[in-house]
């Protein structure tokens, strides 16, 4: 039997042990060890677990925050013994006889990893645990492993094992960003752990061979199987009678739900993984301020609004749908609200960030800008009919509208506003795809995998920031700027250690951005004649909505004076959602929910000047003095 280099050094490792701890006995080379500070234990007795990154909203009011410990410390004398019998059944059953080393467990663990050629068990003692846990990573190496000896027989001779193992539960890990029993027991039980049940502080000790693995939060079947393994070592160790056993093994976990009045669940995440790349584990310990963009009110205004409708569709629609919503400053860039998804506790991902989904007809407000900048114009007039377009492969292609009707001659400005195939299909031909593609990777859109016809339709591939930070550029004049949480950082003593600089940039000329501004106007116009809701937002408004193919994916982004939102709904799976879903079924009612109850200050959009109103007839393009007209609309030239 070949063993593998790794099983050798943990063999050598584990007689080097033994030689150490007979060395280690000798008080000489102990004193001296000591002496020269080569360990330090003044923070096993007051261990001090530093400070919370705390998270400003947008008007510096603290809304959350990031902390490696929460827990409150319980001394041993108040945690029930068949807690304390349960850690020593599954960890280290022989914790009050050993010195800090069982040399028992070492020879069972050779043994068991000469016997499998690969390293299956390891030794370490609650000692040992313990010494990993507050002095090093958990790296496995030679050298860290005669430290670690060392040092759990330092702390064995300075410490009493009360002592060590009350510090050893009021420190272990498990799992979701918990720590100690009692911070465990509250989170799972809503409970002291001074009043958990043997089943229950059979879970607590079952998670700690792996918290990620067995979190009953995450993995409630594994965590079980490990709990009811526990209970048969109490019972094999006498801790428990045949009766408990029996009962316990039979017992559901019951893990409560977490009542809390927790908010913007998507957003924290993405901002601790931020944080957590640029400060590493002092995120949690090093006291940092972080001044994020988050407007509480409209966060929890937006969950409400995203709460109630989706769980209406869920009922009436489709079981599956979900989505995301993101609203963004117009002139900064700052995200003031964002939602990853419907539950967090059931799905972690964030839809709002991470999810890819094409596009669809939003995707026309960028080609539609391309022809102004191309000498187009809204009033220029484009037959809307049957058209067949073959590809380099001789297959034809027979794009069709929503509503599968045909409306003759239209101008641009009615075909962006109705959300029309054929005119956008025959515009996008007579420009070509290279001016289109260049204008959306200006305003933050990725480089599509094609620039075949049908791109026309939105089949690019994008997430929700990117098409809330491209659609926002019509409301700011034409100017780009990136979606963003975080507007700086200052650590303890405050000094700044981080600050985003927003970059600006001009990719559409303003009066080509304000023409389109106006027709996307007179979309939302059209949707508040055909929806009319009892209550409308206090501003003027423009929008875009977007649907895929099969009814996979609506898209609504609409834009005031002052914020601009993007809601997407669809199923995780990107399954149809069935027959004739669009967004004003789905995601509009989350954009309007929201976009009334929020109160502006700037009522109307900033033009650019050089802008002159004039009123044409939908169809033919021609000026009519009539504005009140039955099919005449109002553009910008």
């Amino acid at each position: 039997m070949l063993i593998s280099r790794v099983l050798i050094k943990d063999v050598l490792c584990s007689l080097f042990i033994m030689l150490v701890f007979c060395i280690a006995l000798c008080c000489g080379a102990i004193s001296y060890i000591a002496h020269n500070k080569c360990i330090d234990f003044s923070h096993l007795e007051q261990y001090n677990p530093g400070r919370a990154t705390i998270l400003l909203d947008h008007e510096g009011r603290e809304w959350a925050r990031f902390a490696l410990d929460r827990r409150k410390w319980i001394s041993l004398e108040q945690m029930p013994k068949h807690l304390i019998q349960a850690f020593l059944a599954a960890e280290d059953w022989d914790f009050y006889n050993h010195c800090g080393l069982s040399f028992r467990g070492i020879v069972r663990s050779l043994f068991v990893n000469i016997s499998h050629g690969r390293v299956m068990q390891g030794a370490s003692t609650i000692t040992q645990q313990l010494v990993r846990l507050l002095f090093f990573d958990q790296k496995r190496t030679f050298r860290r492993k005669i430290k670690e000896q060392l040092m759990s027989l330092l702390v064995e001779m300075q410490f009493s094992k009360d002592q060590i193992l009350e510090t050893y539960l009021n420190h272990v890990y498990f799992g979701c960003g918990i720590y100690g029993v009692e911070a465990a027991a509250q989170r799972f039980w809503n409970k002291s752990v001074c009043d958990v049940t043997v089943d229950e502080a059979a879970v607590l000790a079952s998670i700690m061979r792996s918290p990620g693995s067995y979190t009953p939060l995450l993995h409630p079947l594994a965590t079980q199987r490990q709990r009811n393994l526990v209970l048969f070592k109490m019972r094999k160790l006498g801790f428990i009678s045949q009766e408990q056993f029996h009962d316990a093994t039979y017992k559901p976990l019951e893990i409560v739900s977490y009542h809390q009045d927790i908010f913007g669940q998507h957003a924290r995440e993405s901002i601790r993984q931020f944080l957590e790349e640029l400060f590493g584990d002092a995120l949690y310990t090093g006291g940092y301020i972080v001044k994020t963009t988050i407007d509480v009110a409209l966060q929890k205004r937006a969950e409400s609004s995203f709460s109630q409708h989706i769980q209406t569709m869920r009922k009436t629609i489709n079981s599956g749908i979900d989505g995301a919503l993101l609203t963004m400053a117009v002139n900064t860039g700052e995200i003031r609200a964002l939602i990853g998804g419907y539950d967090y506790k059931t799905s972690k991902f964030n839809r709002a960030l991470q999810a890819y989904r094409q596009l669809g007809s939003v995707f026309k407000t960028i080609i539609f800008a391309s022809a102004l900048q191309h000498g187009f114009s809204f009033a220029d007039v484009e037959c809307d009919e049957p058209i067949t377009i073959v590809d380099a492969y001789g297959k034809e292609w027979q794009p069709k509208n929503y509503n599968r009707m045909f409306n003759g001659p239209i101008t641009l400005a009615y075909a962006l506003s109705h959300s029309n195939n054929i005119v956008v299909i025959k515009t996008f031909l007579k420009l070509g795809a290279d001016p289109i593609v260049e204008l959306a990777k200006k305003c933050g859109l990725p480089d599509p995998k094609h620039r075949y016809p049908s791109l026309a339709l939105g089949c690019v591939d994008v997430t929700l920031d990117q098409a809330v930070g491209m659609m926002n550029v019509f409301a700011n004049n034409g100017v780009y700027v990136k979606p963003h949480m975080i507007s700086w950082i200052k650590d303890r003593w405050g000094s700044r250690v981080y600050k985003h600089v927003v970059v600006q940039e001009q990719v559409i000329e303003p009066h080509i951005s304000g023409q389109v501004l106006k027709v996307l106007g007179i979309g939302l116009e059209r949707v508040r004649a055909v929806i009319a809701p009892k209550k409308w937002i206090d501003s003027e408004a423009a929008s875009k909505t977007g649907t895929t193919n099969d009814y996979r994916t609506c898209w609504f982004v609409g834009s005031t004076p002052e914020l601009t939102t993007g809601v997407c709904i669809g199923c995780d799976d990107n399954r149809s959602m069935g027959d004739d879903v669009y967004p004003l079924h789905t995601a509009f009612p989350i954009w309007i929910g929201l976009h009334r109850e929020v109160k502006t200050k700037k009522k109307r959009f900033s033009y650019d000047p050089s802008l002159k109103e004039v009123v044409i007839d939908e169809k033919s393009g021609k000026r009519v003095n009539d504005r009140n007209g039955k099919h005449v609309i109002s553009i910008y030239v």
